[in-house]
């Protein structure tokens, strides 16, 4: 049964992860601001919330059941430890970095309204996930899980910075929406290639190489947009913090 259960939520989890993979490309590519943008934008969102609780069934299944849904592996503490606690750890950074930066645009006008209990509650989630994930790693000695729940602490931590922040200047939501959003689909890319591995080229599963590409990709989408001048100045980034000045 819950053989059948993961397999079923591994198909879905696929179709589901691939759209919004694709639909990722829209915005960062597009238009800042325009109806492709907005809308591709969303329905990237929506479709990595998604995926972060199928990520959660997944990896409820495995640490049920770690040996039968993972037949290719033959360890029954790194399956668990890799695919049940890491991965459920990577599903809520997905969904709360994507929930972040759908939230922050909904309220760019009244920052308190980001102070929503479910906001606040997803980024302490994944703190805990995070953390839960770093001891385990520690007790079974899996370098992978020591190292990855820190991009969790760094996101959880900077998201609640701004969170509560008692008046941030008007635009600086703006920063807080792209680092999310990007950082959405650098998890998503991260997980699907690195435990895709699994299943194709298990003893590549935990290669560091194919875990960073997404990284090292997703941070070059950063420096780039950072690096035009004019990308934050169109939306009066650069000024809003002239005037805070």
């Amino acid at each position: 049964m819950i053989v059948w259960l993961f397999e079923y939520i591994v198909v879905v989890h696929i179709a589901v992860g691939a759209f919004g993979l694709m639909a990722f490309w829209v915005p960062v590519i597009g238009r800042k601001g325009g109806v492709n943008h907005r809308r591709w934008g969303r329905w990237f969102a929506w479709a990595m919330l998604a995926n972060g609780v199928l990520a959660a069934a997944m990896a409820a299944c495995t640490l049920i059941d770690p040996l039968p849904t993972h037949p290719k592996l033959s360890d029954p503490v790194m399956i668990r430890g890799i695919f049940g606690w890491m991965m459920l750890y990577l599903g809520m950074l997905t969904s709360s970095l994507a929930w972040h930066s759908l939230t922050v645009v909904r309220n760019k006008a009244d920052h308190a309204a980001d102070r929503a209990p479910i906001h606040v509650a997803m980024q302490v989630t994944t703190l805990a996930t995070a953390l839960n994930c770093l001891v385990i790693g520690i007790a079974i000695g899996q370098p992978l899980m020591v190292a990855m729940p820190f991009i969790g602490f760094a996101a959880a931590i900077t998201n609640l910075w701004f969170i509560f922040k008692p008046a941030p200047p008007r635009m600086d939501y703006l920063v807080e929406h792209f680092k999310a959003g990007v950082g959405a689909g650098i998890s998503c890319y991260t997980a699907f290639l690195a435990f895709g591995f699994v299943r194709f080229a298990p003893h590549n599963a935990l290669n560091p190489i194919y875990w960073s590409i997404p990284c090292l990709i997703g941070l070059g989408i950063i420096f780039w947009h950072a690096g035009k001048r004019n990308y934050f100045e169109r939306f009066g980034w650069k000024s809003a913090h002239a005037a805070r000045k």
